[in-house]
């Protein structure tokens, strides 16, 4: 019986590590030339892995791509909720735990360029067959951030004017395109100095006053 549980535990294991080579694969090859020129031969070969496989772990390079949302923006989200979380333990207020999250995210986007990318670009694409998808894990983040500007507003911290799904919408999209500009543009810029510029505006230090 022990066994047989340890056998299982390997197998999966070794499935989870075989996924997520074909989830790297995918990313770079479809930032790279997009997902129409991207075929599964391809994925396989970057992947190290036979052509088989890819259909083995996944039913079509469609249903890889959803995955690869799912499991992309599965780690955004988690990467964002555990800053906030140690802001909180630290006796942070709820701004701080958005700037907390800020850094959290521009690390992310450091460590996989490729697929935030991959994930802007599909943002405004409408003909997928992953739309849906799509909306679902891009909700995930912004709800991540709305939970903080909720409390944020009821501990009083905020004022309760604020439209929390619009500004959590638009703190979300000034991380990711202020990082796409700086991995593309801007390379040279230390993620202290990325975080300290965003961080200014966050905490309303953008003006001359104190």
């Amino acid at each position: 019986m022990e066994r047989s549980s340890a056998a299982t535990s390997g197998g999966s294991s070794r499935r989870e590590a075989t996924r997520q080579k074909l989830y790297e694969a995918a990313v770079t090859l479809i930032a790279e030339q997009g997902f129409s020129a991207t075929t599964v031969d391809e994925i396989a070969e970057r992947a190290g892995v036979a052509k088989g496989t890819v259909y083995y772990n996944f039913a079509s390079k469609s249903v890889l791509f959803e995955e690869l949302l799912r499991h992309g923006v599965g780690l955004l989200t988690a990467s964002l909720r555990d800053a906030a979380d140690q802001s909180d333990r630290a006796g942070g207020t709820k701004v701080d735990a958005l700037d907390a999250m800020i850094r959290a995210g521009l690390a992310f986007i450091a460590r996989y360029p490729s697929f935030t990318q991959l994930y802007v670009a599909e943002l405004w694409r409408t003909n997928r067959a992953w739309q849906s998808t799509l909306m679902v894990v891009r909700q995930q983040v912004v709800a991540a951030i709305e939970d903080v500007l909720r409390a944020g507003v009821e501990s009083g911290e905020f004022s309760g004017e604020i439209d929390v799904p619009l500004t959590a919408a638009a703190l979300v999209g000034m991380v990711l395109v202020a990082a796409l500009d700086w991995q593309s543009f801007q390379p040279e810029r230390s993620l202290d100095d990325v975080h300290a510029a965003l961080s200014r505006l966050i905490q309303g230090r953008v003006s001359g006053g104190r």
